[in-house]
């Protein structure tokens, strides 16, 4: 008996999706995005405030924008998936309606409906993409997983009494234990 064949998705049936319906495509599949709790909220706020802060006192072009906001990672129409936080500093792949091409940063906050995802296919995917930088924070496990894909495959795990230079800003360190 032949298996059945998996549906494929597509950009249209993504953006598609019903305005309360919050899902990623991956490789043609739909990953559902589950509410997010206070905890996890209060940590893309704060992130998004300390990083937007250093930008516009340097007066860069960076921005820093949180989800829900849609990433075409490989502006082809195959990836789409939405970061806790991105940062794009090349303003050219930025539309009203979303991101077209790897941001420059990725930060994703754990959450346990994410954990498999966030750790496996979405840092493989960041890293084939050309995104530069990727923070896994895991406030279950009071770690950050730290991936800069210019300098090294192999990740640093900062314990949140650490602090962790950002490699996209020279100067900024970011300490999760004194940010809370």
């Amino acid at each position: 008996m032949p298996h059945a064949k998996k549906q494929r998705y597509t950009a249209d049936d993504y953006w598609k999706l019903p305005e309360d319906q919050r899902a990623e495509l991956i490789d043609g599949a739909f990953y559902a995005m589950a509410p997010l709790s206070l905890s996890h909220q209060r940590i893309v706020h704060r992130l998004q405030r300390l990083l937007g802060d250093y930008v516009e006192s340097r007066s860069g072009s960076c921005e820093v924008i949180p989800a829900p906001f849609a990433i075409n990672l490989d502006a082809e129409d195959e990836n789409w998936v939405e970061p806790d936080l991105s940062v794009v500093c090349d303003p050219s792949k930025l539309t009203e309606r979303c991101c077209l091409g790897a941001p420059d940063m990725v930060i994703e906050v754990v959450s346990p409906s994410s954990r498999k995802l966030d750790y496996g296919l979405k840092n493989a995917l960041y890293a084939q993409a050309g995104v530069r930088e990727y923070w896994i924070v895991d406030p279950d496990k009071k770690i950050t997983v730290v991936y800069m894909y210019e300098q090294d495959a192999a990740p640093s795990i900062y314990p949140f009494e650490q602090n962790i230079s950002c490699g996209i800003f020279p100067g900024l360190q970011v300490c999760f234990q004194t940010l809370f």
